[in-house]
């Protein structure tokens, strides 16, 4: 005997919720109309469909203002935004009256248009559009693409995250030990573990910052400039530690950027190396409190004055 079921009530809030645990990526998805009217929005509903045919798909609600636009355009764009983009993706996610108005954008196929320093992207012509309740699902055949590599931005459970590589992926020092487990007088002698856990730390740490389109040596010098501006470069190797080979042609990389400024000798943070040390800051304290979770409050303030006196036992 078959017993009926009452369908279970879904609360709306509640299901986006659940669904903010599927991770996903953002792009802007962007098309030109008949009427020559340029629309561009912010989506995570973007995914492959088929590489043969090359397809891909995304979705927008159907009484978006600019749902009209890409029901009846030829062609449409999805530029995958990098993980420095959070700021355009805010940008097209608003309404207002032109949304290119400031932006850096180019002419793509169909008029549709396409973004610089991108993750990717995919210009693509209508190929379908199907039914989906309150949606509706574009279906896009690839004509062209660009992949840049740029690490991604993605969403999670209503925040903005970045991709970092999972550590258990990570070439980790417990890989190095040897058969017998048995490091010697080294595995036990403080400087030896000292050492091997900056390393440790830092496997971790350097896929992270690396998302930000930087090396570790850049990070570093917009972390120092941050809280010590005007340092020279010999002043800065005495704090990072590094050749001044490696220091100056990190330098002149972020000078190249943008990034930092010489004057009278010394280095200087821009309005945009600023930005991009916070951001900096924002990545070190997440991987701080990541790494430290497992020890108590107590532990980690034992463990910081330690550090603190080996460096100066006056402290």
């Amino acid at each position: 005997m078959t017993v009926a079921t009452k369908p279970t009530e879904i609360d709306p809030r509640a299901l986006r919720r659940a669904l903010g645990n599927f991770a996903t990526g953002v792009t802007i998805i962007t098309a030109k109309g008949t009427d020559g009217t340029r629309v561009g929005v912010t989506a995570s509903s973007f995914n492959s469909l088929s590489l043969d045919p090359p397809l891909i798909l995304w979705s927008s609600k159907k009484d978006a203002r600019s749902c009209a636009i890409f029901e009846t355009a030829s062609h449409f764009a999805v530029n995958i935004l990098a993980a420095d983009q959070l700021e355009m993706s805010n940008h097209f996610a608003r309404q207002q009256e032109d949304k290119f108005a400031g932006v850096d954008w180019q002419e793509g196929i169909g008029g549709a248009p396409i973004f610089p320093n991108c993750a990717g992207r995919f210009q693509c012509e209508t190929y379908d559009k199907l039914e989906g309740g309150d949606h509706w699902i574009f279906v896009g055949k690839v004509v062209d693409f660009d992949d840049f590599g740029r690490s991604p931005l993605c969403f999670h459970q209503g925040s903005y995250a970045m991709v970092y590589s999972h550590p258990d992926t990570f070439p980790g020092v417990e890989k190095e030990k040897p058969q017998n487990d048995d490091w010697g007088r080294t595995g036990n002698h403080a400087f030896f573990l000292m050492l091997r856990a900056v390393r440790a730390y830092q496997e971790r740490y350097q896929p992270k910052i690396e998302t930000l389109d930087l090396s570790l040596i850049e990070a570093r010098i917009l972390l120092m400039l941050n809280d010590l501006s005007g340092m020279a470069a010999d002043e800065l190797v005495q704090l990072l530690h590094t050749p001044m080979a490696e220091a100056r042609a990190a330098l002149g990389t972020l000078e190249n950027r943008g990034f930092v400024v010489s004057q009278d000798g010394g280095y200087s943070l821009t309005d945009e190396g600023q930005h991009k040390a916070s951001r900096c800051w924002a990545v070190a304290e997440a991987h701080a409190q990541e790494t430290f979770a497992p020890f108590s409050d107590a532990e980690v303030e034992g463990f910081t004055t330690m550090l603190r006196k080996l460096i100066d036992p006056d402290t």
